[in-house]
């Protein structure tokens, strides 16, 4: 049984949604072609985490066995966020570009899941490297949607692109390697035109395989 993480993090409410759209696509295939897989619905556009302050960071760095009851209160959410994670084989985030980089809400849940001890493990014998991973193995695919067009290495617009490499250099947080993340957009959302829906369409078809895919990879693992 596989278990799927699908986290979404527009602000725009369901019907409008194009993200949301894709990752209920991304799941109906994936429980379709995998009927006993078990989903974890995490709603952040929605329901937002709240942003990371002085005393997340105090807590997360006080060694837990020296916490105060403060400190585990005010780390709960955070465990039970990195809970979903750890639980997780394939992870799929709703992640529409905002400003050409992530959803403010997307950003606060990466922030909540990046904890020493838990997800990460910092040593300076490492060198210039002190971090290292603690969870792998795990899938990600990026379901996102951009009003303008161009996005990808080598386009017009390569440059401007804050989302996708922000994500990627978090997603060792998630147990996820940089060869690991497929990424599917849905694009010219603001142009309305011709060339707008044929990325509806490529993006939703493009969205099914990769969630058959990531069953059968899984299964042949």
């Amino acid at each position: 049984m596989a278990t799927l993480l699908r986290v979404d993090a527009s602000a725009q409410l369901e019907e409008r949604s194009l993200t949301r759209k894709l990752t209920g696509i991304f799941t109906s295939a994936f429980v379709a072609a995998d009927a006993e897989a078990h989903v974890i619905t995490r709603d952040v556009g929605a329901d937002p985490v709240p942003n990371i302050d002085h005393r997340f960071i105090h807590a997360a760095f006080t060694p837990p066995d020296q916490r105060e009851d403060w400190m585990n209160q005010r780390l709960a959410l955070s465990d039970e966020l990195i809970d979903e994670v750890a639980s997780a084989d394939v992870i799929i985030l709703g992640a529409p570009m905002y400003n050409y980089g992530m959803p403010s809400t997307l950003k606060a849940w990466i922030d909540h899941i990046s904890r020493i001890g838990r997800t990460f493990s910092f040593d300076l014998a490492r060198g210039d490297f002190p971090i290292e991973p603690i969870l792998s193995g795990k899938k990600l695919v990026v379901l996102s949607a951009r009003g303008e067009f161009g996005f990808e290495p080598g386009g017009i617009r390569c440059s401007m692109n804050a989302l996708d490499p922000g994500i990627a250099a978090c997603a060792h947080y998630l147990g996820v390697a940089r060869e690991d993340i497929d990424t599917v957009a849905i694009e010219y959302q603001e142009f309305k035109d011709h060339r707008y829906i044929q990325s509806v369409t490529q993006a939703e078809q493009r969205t099914r395989e990769l969630a058959k895919f990531c069953v059968h990879a899984r299964a042949a693992a």
